[in-house]
């Protein structure tokens, strides 16, 4: 009986083993399906004064709200120029962010991804993150990471009223002796802050501009050594690896792409991925052949767009949604064909938002990050700040769709 007994409590022991394995094994699947969502919004850094932004564009002292509060309305119900709830407030002010911060937090939105820029050897409008969000006093409820925009700046895009013709600023390239003070500064100033955004603890780095990477090192293979030197030095500062992120560009019609033909080498997507070894592809925005007009065919589009992205990729890809698109302030020939103005409310919105949630929803083995284009995209047209016309309607839409709060977006 003894002996039988002995049996028995050791085939419960292997079973209980067997057990342990399955469900941990289970466990380590389904952790990144349960884990909370990040919604990521971009901002746009530009509506402060500083010394560079001053003399080559907004002369001022109010950054691009300068630029922001000329917008005009060119037909019949065109909402210009748009008119902030919150008032004309300098993204460089820590108390501004500290309203921004929790507006956002109170209503889904918990991860800020920062343009951030480097020309002619130096930051440019890096106020709004080093004196405005890391000096609120209640940063720490709020994630955020950097996309490197490393585009070119072209005075006519930025402030018409002062280059009506185009004129090149400063280039998006660089050199390896800015590029090593830049992976120094990312790393030493924002990556080693304890709420940066993070996937396996790996630090996520953005980069907005392939091509331009691509040129400033001389073809994919110098690339691939200026990534792995960031990867390098990431590492001797003590985290495991450094996520690179890369923005794709296409649409519905003209396809999907990182890089054009002419600085791919004749590499695929993925070969280049491959190569460059990047973690994640999204976007910056809902890309078009030509602005719809109507918000709920830009949609469509764009979900097409996200289709030919996820059948496509061997990494994950983050889904990215507008909110809308007008940037007729920064051009004074553009009319209604340019802007976004049918059916473009917190409604339709919400809508697309519930696609993107269910995007991520239905992708368990990858973070549940969505990117939002854009917290304070004033000057485009996509922002989910308050405003004269929908309030905290925006935000309110976030709210409901994240929280499950309506069935009718499902």
């Amino acid at each position: 009986m003894k002996s039988l007994l002995n049996k028995y409590t050791l085939s419960l022991i292997y079973l209980a083993f067997i057990f342990l394995i399955f469900t941990s094994k289970s466990f380590a699947q389904n952790k990144k399906n349960t884990e909370k969502h990040t919604v990521a919004a971009y901002v746009w850094p530009s509506c402060h004064d500083e010394k560079m932004s001053r003399e080559a564009l907004w002369s001022e002292g109010i950054g691009e709200w300068e630029v922001i509060k000329k917008g005009n309305p060119r037909f019949e119900g065109h909402y210009q120029p748009r008119l902030p709830l919150w008032g004309y407030k300098m993204d460089n002010d820590s108390k501004a962010w500290e309203t921004k911060i929790e507006a956002a937090t109170d209503h889904g939105v918990n991860a800020f991804i920062f343009d951030w820029y480097w020309y002619g050897g130096k930051p440019f409008i890096e106020g709004a993150l080093n004196d405005g969000f890391l000096k609120a006093k209640n940063k720490d409820k709020m994630k955020f990471y950097i996309m490197w925009a490393n585009h070119d700046a072209m005075g006519s895009t930025w402030n018409y009223h002062k280059y009506p013709n185009d004129t090149l600023l400063w280039k998006g390239t660089v050199d390896w002796e800015n590029y090593k003070i830049i992976v120094a500064r990312v790393i030493n100033q924002y990556f080693k802050q304890p709420n940066y955004y993070k996937i396996d603890d790996n630090p996520v780095f953005s980069i907005y501009n392939l091509e331009n990477l691509i040129t400033s090192f001389k073809g994919i293979e110098g690339t691939i050594k200026a990534l792995e030197y960031m990867r390098n030095e990431v590492k001797k500062a003590g985290f495991p690896d450094v996520h690179i992120q890369a923005i794709g560009r296409g649409n519905e019609v003209q396809g999907v792409r990182l890089v054009g033909k002419s600085f791919s080498e004749g590499k695929s997507i993925n070969e280049l991925i491959a190569a460059l070894k990047i973690n994640s592809i999204t976007m910056y925005n809902w890309n078009s052949p030509g602005i719809l007009e109507d918000y709920l065919k830009y949609g469509e589009g764009a979900m097409k767009v996200r289709e030919k992205w996820d059948s496509l990729l061997t990494v994950p890809f983050f889904p990215c949604i507008s909110v809308g698109w007008d940037n007729s302030p920064r051009f004074p020939k553009q009319g209604k064909e340019s802007v976004i103005h049918l059916n473009s409310n917190p409604e339709t919105f919400a809508t697309y938002l519930q696609k993107t949630k269910n995007y991520v929803d239905n992708h368990p083995n990858q973070p549940k990050l969505i990117v939002i284009n854009a917290w304070n995209e004033w000057v485009e047209g996509s922002y989910l700040e308050p405003d004269m016309k929908f309030g905290y309607g925006y935000l309110e839409a976030v709210k409901n769709v994240m929280s499950g709060k309506y069935d009718k977006y499902k």
